[in-house]
């Protein structure tokens, strides 16, 4: 009876990919694929809902008292508009900017764009919607209410409205905002607005003073 040549096994025949350290073709794929704007890198949309939506929510369905914490806020930093002028907008940009950045990125899952328009959308960010639209939805919302690119959120700016009717100032929603100036991303926007709420109030005291002088 001869004997039955035997054929050469190829080194890692039968195992798994991930045994042998390579990588597949879908793993590349995923690996590579751009994160979601609205999907941070490292959180699964899950724990994203869980830790998130529920506080954005919150924000809007009680938008009536942040805007009146809104305005005590830009009141306060406005009474200390001298002590940021002779410490320097520059010098406390860091440290406000780290407080700002926690405390809405925790209440409105905030993306430090520097032109924070809150106050104006029911304090929905419209930074939170994928298409980052700032004048109102896009034509893709769901029957539902909920997001086109996202299905199981809620549009940005179907929320935004409903926060918008509890607000005193809530027809603000209506007036058109500019597109989002890149450059400002990152940057405070608390100290921001304040500081054009001084130049703004030391303009009108400045014409007053021409007007009586005259």
């Amino acid at each position: 009876m001869a004997d039955t040549p035997i054929k050469p096994v190829p080194i890692g025949a039968g195992i798994p990919p991930a045994a042998t350290g390579t990588t597949t073709q879908a793993a590349a794929v995923r690996k590579n694929a751009p994160k979601s704007d609205y999907k941070p890198a490292d959180v699964s949309p899950q724990r994203r809902m869980q830790r998130s939506w529920s506080v954005r929510l919150w924000s809007v369905r009680h938008s009536r008292l942040l805007e009146w914490v809104y305005a005590r806020l830009a009141e306060t930093f406005l009474a200390l508009h001298p002590l940021w002028k002779a410490i320097g907008y520059g010098r406390v940009e860091a440290p406000v900017k780290f407080v700002e950045k926690r405390v809405k990125g925790f209440m409105f899952d905030c993306r430090m764009c520097g032109q924070c328009i809150l106050s104006s959308t029911g304090m929905s960010c419209p930074m939170n919607c994928p298409k980052q639209l700032r004048n109102g939805p896009c034509g893709g919302v769901r029957a539902n209410g909920n997001c086109e690119v996202e299905p199981d959120m809620p549009c940005v700016w179907v929320k935004a409205w409903e926060g918008s009717r509890n607000m005193v100032k809530g027809d603000a929603i209506l007036n058109v905002q500019n597109p989002v100036d890149q450059s400002l991303r990152e940057t405070s926007a608390w100290l921001r607005v304040t500081a054009q709420a001084a130049a703004a109030r030391e303009q009108a005291k400045t014409s007053t003073d021409v007007g009586a002088a005259a």
